[in-house]
């Protein structure tokens, strides 16, 4: 048998796993506590999903904000303020790369090197394998607690439809980086979400013909809703506490005027009610529905041949087919059980962050919001290295903030009537959200 390798015990240190926008919050907020911090990141470089030179970053070439600057950036490392409502995906990168180097993270990041395995060794510590991505020794390293920031939109949903007997191109969303992959050919783009609906725009304007098969109707959202962007006014009806049903009500008559009845571009109508669903963003799908650049088309059944067949009996020849059929969330390091993870693949964690059987582990960044993801991010991670430092400071008292927040409804934090879909399963309302996280960092403060 192999020698077993030598642990090398890092006492109080906590490790991060991940170093794009939740990692690089984790890192700080961390060693803002007087945490050691290792973070490990498998590319050379920070930025995650938002860099696009990662193997597995989702981006494209056109790639931009869904959600507005000011409710995108970090609270403590504003965006410039003159740069655009939606900033270009570079412009991400640079903001992340620069928050990096303000707060002087890098030193806390070994890049080049990939988390194996993390198992936990009793007391609340973990053991930490890692290897360099070019090769070589595996090496174990033991930590007084583990953050998880490996992102949830990098490892395709495949496609519930065989695809071997299909002889055209199929790609994932993932692959596709440039209109010139579009350019004169047959494109079917699978999926109704944002970035299904994207493509579909970008093939409008490249490619031959386009079809844009969704199984469901949506609720599109323009960009901008009373001159200013569309979450900026959801987040002032947010603030202003209204109840649901008339934020549904104003959202519906926004719509109406704005968007219109969209069955009249071949559209489904939706089969849920607004906010019931991830909030579609996109300005331009109905302006190429109506100049007839794009075909609705509803939900594929097979592929064969040449041909793809509907849902509705239809058969199309696209020579390439995008499946914009979303992400799911990998942790291959973690044994399932670790984040109570069931036969979907779906973890079960306290706010989506805190494993509930380990008070050691804890997850930043798997939430979907109805805003930008980096304040949720921040705050999640401010909560996770309060707790860890309460934790290490006052047992006793961690025990009954663990105690009391075991018992917080799940109705108070996510949200409970969204469509039935992994698309869904960590989807958030941020004002809400964020007034939880408030109410757990009061309950975490030195007493």
């Amino acid at each position: 048998m192999p020698d077993t390798p030598d642990i090398a015990d890092r006492h109080d240190a906590v490790c991060v796993i991940g170093a794009g926008g939740s990692g690089l919050a984790a890192i700080k907020n961390l060693r803002e506590q007087g945490f050691a911090v290792d973070c490990y990141e498998r590319e050379t470089s920070v930025g995650g999903a938002w860099n696009w030179r990662h193997d597995r970053s989702p981006v494209y070439a056109s790639t931009h904000l869904i959600s507005s600057r000011p409710l995108t950036e970090f609270p403590d490392f504003p965006m410039p303020d003159d740069w655009p409502d939606y900033p270009h995906h570079s412009k991400l990168l640079s903001y992340l790369e620069r928050y990096a180097q303000h707060f002087g993270l890098g030193d806390s990041i070994w890049f080049g090197t990939e988390v194996v395995a993390v198992t936990p060794v009793g007391d609340g510590r973990w053991d930490v394998t890692t290897r360099s991505t070019g090769g070589g020794a595996e090496r174990i390293q033991r930590y007084a607690a583990v953050v998880v920031a490996n992102g949830h939109n990098w490892s395709p949903k495949p496609l519930p439809v065989d695809t071997s007997k299909y002889r055209g191109q199929v790609i994932h969303a993932s692959a596709y980086k440039d209109p010139a992959q579009l350019r004169g050919r047959k494109v079917l783009v699978v999926g109704g979400g944002n970035t299904g609906c994207d493509i579909a725009v970008e093939a409008a304007q490249q490619a031959s013909t386009v079809w844009h098969s969704t199984r469901r109707g949506y609720w599109y959202a323009p960009k901008y809703v009373f001159g200013r962007p569309a979450d900026q006014v959801n987040d002032k009806m947010l603030q202003l506490r209204l109840p649901l049903w008339l934020r549904q009500w104003i959202y519906h008559r926004a719509l109406r005027l704005t968007v219109g009845d969209i069955t009249r571009y071949g559209l489904p109508e939706p089969d849920h009610r607004p906010y019931e669903s991830h909030p579609v963003v996109n300005s331009q799908l109905v302006y190429y529905l109506g100049h007839g650049r794009i075909t609705p088309v509803p939900d594929v059944t097979r592929l064969e041949g040449s041909t793809v067949e509907l849902a509705d009996g239809r058969r199309v020849e696209p020579d390439l087919v995008i499946t914009a059929t979303g992400y799911l969330p990998r942790f291959e390091f973690l044994a399932p059980e670790l984040l109570d993870i069931d036969d979907d693949g779906k973890p079960d964690l306290h706010l989506h962050a805190f494993a509930r059987k380990h008070p050691t582990l804890a997850v930043i960044g798997l939430v979907q919001p109805d805003a930008g993801l980096f304040p949720l991010a921040h705050w999640q991670s401010v909560a996770v290295a309060r707790w860890l430092r309460l934790r290490a400071t006052d047992p006793v008292r961690a025990a009954a903030v663990q105690q009391r927040e075991s018992t917080r409804p799940l109705r108070s934090w996510t949200r409970l009537r969204v469509v039935p879909s992994s698309r869904h399963w960590f989807e958030v309302s941020h004002t809400s959200y964020l007034r939880t996280l408030e109410d757990l960092l009061k309950q975490l403060e030195p007493a």
